[in-house]
């Protein structure tokens, strides 16, 4: 079945994930809050999202890096929560399709594959390919250890976040959350090296019913994605999802004058999509 999905990319971004031999972790952005994560042997892609969005609500901002069909290193996909751009069948489910992958995903994300959109019917997946996890969770996919963390994301059904390890390299990877009282734990519990954290500016958007604008904050503001980052005592902060919807867009860089004073984060990471970042 056609993905409808569309890249001017071509395959070079699969390809680059699939020959990669890093000396630790390699993580490429997918732009939105999308990730491809890779030791040499294992390969898990987080959040990839390769839709246009809905227009005129919402309005995709940067280029659709990669055809899901050209995927041919992943062991699994995970997903963080149940809307659009962090589960979707046509990004993901050809990811599953070409390459075996599994699902990892809470339920009401799993609800989108199995009943919303039909993954199993639509595409050449298995209902054995998927898994529902959630917060306390630990699982291994080759050799990544994956375990479930709590978020704070207000406007998901069941959201949570994910800490993967490897060689002693750990990246925390929050989903769309908010600041939230448990990460000083979870900052106690593991040395974490990357943070990765949805950041944007307000702005108003058409409401899903009436379309009329409609005052909208999704993303963490300045100070609270500092205060995920610090209440996590990551080395690094690396922002995500400032990039990716028209009127909800931010400038990461204006992150350094609210990182500077505090001994966390360490180091501001800014990305753009298609750049990867090594630990």
């Amino acid at each position: 079945m056609k993905t409808n999905v569309h890249s001017d990319w071509e395959d070079w971004l699969p390809t680059a994930v699939a020959s990669a031999d890093p000396d630790g972790l390699a993580l490429w952005y997918l732009g939105c809050n999308g990730f491809a994560v890779t030791t040499g042997e294992t390969t898990v892609w987080i959040d990839p999202y390769l839709g246009t969005g809905d227009p005129p609500r919402t309005v995709r901002m940067v280029p659709v890096p990669f055809d899901p069909a050209d995927v041919t290193a992943a062991d699994a996909v995970l997903t963080t929560h149940e809307h659009t751009d962090h589960v979707h069948g046509p990004s993901q489910a050809p990811i599953l399709a070409e390459t075996g992958a599994d699902l990892y995903a809470p339920d009401d994300s799993l609800a989108v594959a199995r009943e919303t959109e039909a993954w199993t019917e639509t595409w050449d997946v298995s209902e054995s390919q998927f898994t529902e996890v959630t917060e306390g969770d630990s699982f291994e996919v080759g050799d990544l250890t994956v375990d479930v963390v709590e978020v704070n994301d207000p406007d998901a059904t069941h959201p949570v976040g994910y800490v993967l390890q490897y060689d002693g390299r750990t990246v925390f990877h929050g989903g769309d959350t908010k600041p939230h009282d448990g990460f000083t734990a979870v900052g106690e519990r593991y040395d974490v090296d990357l943070a990765v954290v949805a950041f944007g500016s307000v702005g108003t958007i058409p409401d899903e019913e009436t379309g009329d604008p409609v005052e909208t904050k999704w993303y963490c503001d300045e100070n609270e994605a500092v205060a995920v980052a610090r209440a996590l005592d990551a080395d690094r902060l690396l922002p995500t999802h400032w990039d990716m919807w028209k009127g909800l867009t931010a400038e990461p860089t204006a992150l350094h004058d609210h990182v500077r004073s505090f001994d966390a984060p360490r180091d501001l990471t800014v990305v753009e999509i298609g750049d990867r970042v090594d630990l």
